[in-house]
């Protein structure tokens, strides 16, 4: 019986845990299901997820509305096999042996629907490009 590869694993972080790194971690977990252990977090989460990021992964049909903000942790970015940061600069830390991507992507924060709407969509893309490299190389 040959062995399992083991499960891969993705942090998605960016300040606040309150846009992108929410939909980001929806997206993936949506599209890969249990293929891929998919983790969010922020440097200084918010209290509430970005209420037009709700609506505008609504329209995705992916429901975040009960998702809550996390923080970063170091246990978190350990534990992971690819960390992706979107703007949380400096404070992310760092670990050898890690695969790390930085997705520069505008801030949702503050922003209507309308606006998120691009910023969702080009995550998603992003995603789906993530989710064919790491399943072909496990």
């Amino acid at each position: 019986m040959p062995d399992l590869a083991p499960t891969p694993s993705v942090l998605f972080v960016c300040v606040h845990n309150a846009g992108r790194s929410q939909m980001a971690a929806a997206f993936l977990t949506h599209l890969a299901g249990d293929h891929v252990q998919v983790r969010s977090a922020g440097s200084a989460p918010a209290d509430t997820v970005n209420p037009a990021v709700v609506a505008a992964m609504a329209e995705s049909g992916i429901d975040i509305s009960a998702e809550i903000p996390k923080v970063l942790t170091v246990e978190a970015v350990q534990s992971s096999d690819v960390v992706i940061t979107m703007g949380c600069g400096d404070t992310c830390p760092v670990f050898p042996g890690k695969r790390y991507l930085d997705w520069q992507l505008p801030d949702p924060a503050g922003q209507g629907v309308a606006a998120v709407r691009p910023i969702r969509d080009e995550i998603e893309r992003r995603v789906r490009n993530l989710l064919t490299e790491i399943t072909q190389t496990t």
